[in-house]
């Protein structure tokens, strides 16, 4: 598939997340000067190898344990079509984990998913994947943060809602991308609040007008990007060939791309 740094609001809002989630803020803020990163990406409690995809249904804490993966899970390249580490099952809860490198193709959710206070220290082909085929399927991403992404950390392919919210990103291509070359396109609805993006980056959003994809973004701090070179949310025509879709240009229109300029913040 295709693809296309952080706050003082956002900071108030991961004190916020933190609390609910019982985890302690100096684990995951610092209090450093304006131009230093504002998050700090918390310690493992222990470590464990995958070497075949792990399926999860209900809820699973795994108490902030870093993954990784091994054998056949073991590459940390751009490859395509890579088994994940996590399988989630439609309703399926995630919380409080690591992944670590390598990281094969991160989490894939099969339908509606949460997955809360999970990081990525060195993102593989995606962080994560959703393909949901419902409409109605909601994606919840509440806190954590994902860096080294060479290219997508969120690949939305399938259909419903992606809310993202409470979260750093560091390092990467593109943050959300809905799938621009998918046999099988969607609609596809996508909602960014309090996100801290850390230079280097390209683009925070990446949509499809043509399906009726929309990105609203609120309370986006962008740190270190003193040319202003991040797109905020990056328009594409997308197809069902699996040829690279061409771009439609970019920036607010109230339509597809839903943000206005007091919606980001530089600093």
């Amino acid at each position: 598939m295709t693809s296309a740094t952080r706050p003082r609001t956002p900071r108030r809002a991961l004190t916020g997340a933190l609390a609910t989630l019982g985890l302690s803020v100096g684990m995951v803020l610092t209090t450093a000067a304006p131009s230093a990163q504002a998050a700090t990406w918390p310690a493992p409690n222990g470590s464990q190898g995958v070497s075949s995809t792990i399926s999860v249904s209900g809820t699973k804490d795994y108490g902030m344990k870093r993954l990784y993966g091994t054998g056949d899970l073991g590459s940390g390249g751009q490859d395509e079509d890579q088994g994940p580490i996590l399988k989630l099952a439609d309703g399926a809860v995630l919380k409080n984990v690591i992944l670590g490198a390598p990281a094969a193709d991160g989490i894939h959710c099969e339908g509606s998913c949460t997955l809360q206070n999970v990081w990525w220290e060195d993102v593989g082909e995606d962080a994560a994947t959703f393909k949901g085929k419902s409409s109605g399927a909601v994606y919840t991403v509440s806190g954590g943060g994902a860096k080294e992404a060479g290219d997508k950390v969120f690949q939305f392919n399938g259909a419903g809602t992606l809310n993202v919210s409470d979260f750093a990103v560091q390092n990467f291509g593109t943050f959300v991308r809905s799938c621009g070359n998918c046999s099988t396109q969607y609609k596809r609805t996508i909602n960014l609040n309090s996100i801290e993006v850390t230079w280097k980056g390209g683009r925070i959003a990446g949509i499809n007008t043509n399906y009726g994809d929309s990105a609203t973004l609120r309370n986006i701090t962008i740190v270190g990007d003193s040319s202003k070179k991040i797109v905020p949310c990056q328009k594409y025509i997308g197809n069902n060939t699996g040829k690279e879709p061409s771009s439609n240009g970019s920036g607010p229109d109230g339509t597809y791309c839903k943000y206005s300029s007091s919606d980001i913040t530089y600093r």
